[in-house]
């Protein structure tokens, strides 16, 4: 794969996870869910966060290499 199209779906990635933990934050802050609701939404949000990092550090790994 070249790097300009790792580069762009790498990027793409991270954009959909940053929407997707941004909805999450909008959710948590209505509070118009039941409180297994929201603890769910909190453990999803720092799943998202982990997976992001992750997505990172492996087109670090790999460009570097």
């Amino acid at each position: 794969m070249s790097t300009l199209g790792f580069t762009i779906q790498t990027i793409g990635e991270v954009m959909i996870g940053i929407t997707i933990l941004y909805v999450h934050h909008k959710m948590l802050r209505e509070k118009k869910f039941d409180k297994s609701v929201l603890t769910d939404i909190r453990i999803e949000q720092w799943t998202g966060l982990i997976g992001i990092l992750m997505i990172i550090i492996g087109y670090l790994i790999q460009v570097t290499n």
